[in-house]
């Protein structure tokens, strides 16, 4: 699938999505923010409509930006925050704005097409000011692949760089690895949290 299909497949979830638990995902980024050394510029990649990780940013003191590839998610989004920037882009393309202290990028980039994952996790990286946190979930594989499934209604695409490649990955990027959980065993589903040195 193109980004232009996972955005149009994310338009008809929007609503949905909007309504997502208000806990998801939130440990995991309470665990993130205390390793940031600092608390000013935030990214949420993949901020969805639900603005749950946006407003538990703001809550410790970060700026917070955000960015999705579905028109209709940063619609609603900047209906529930008109106050944040919120960017309609694909993070195939899109030039980061600066440098950040953390970026989120919770159960978005693993859409991203497996011949431009490496590419667009090493930009995140890259984007990160030092000792600054970029978190992100993946499928929990031991080796690259892809796959489609239609479980959400729409049919969307996935793809993981597999958790050795993705630890060697952030390895070469000049960051560390300070978390890699399982947190929904037993799927696949994975929270990785690294910092860069």
């Amino acid at each position: 699938m193109t980004p232009d299909e996972t955005a149009a497949s994310y338009d008809l979830l929007a609503e949905r999505i909007a309504n997502v638990p208000r806990t998801y995902g939130i440990a995991q980024h309470e665990r993130a923010i205390a390793f940031a050394r600092d608390k000013r510029r935030a990214l949420d990649v993949g901020c969805g409509s639900s603005g749950r990780i946006v407003e538990l940013l703001e809550k410790h003191g970060f700026v917070v930006e955000g960015l999705d590839v579905s028109r209709r998610m940063v619609e609603l989004a900047r209906q529930r925050h008109p106050a944040v920037p919120f960017h309609h882009a694909d993070i195939c393309e899109w030039k980061l704005p600066g440098k950040f202290d953390l970026i989120s990028a919770w159960d978005s980039i693993w859409h991203v097409p497996l011949a431009r994952h490496e590419g667009v996790l090493r930009r995140l990286m890259e984007g990160l000011n030092p000792g600054g946190v970029l978190i992100f979930s993946m499928g929990g594989l031991d080796e690259p692949a892809e796959k489609r499934d239609a479980a959400m209604g729409p049919e969307l695409y996935y793809s993981t760089l597999g958790t050795p490649a993705t630890l060697d990955l952030i390895r070469r990027s000049g960051c560390i690895c300070r978390h890699l959980e399982y947190d929904q065993h037993p799927e696949t589903h994975v929270c990785v949290i690294a910092q860069r040195a």
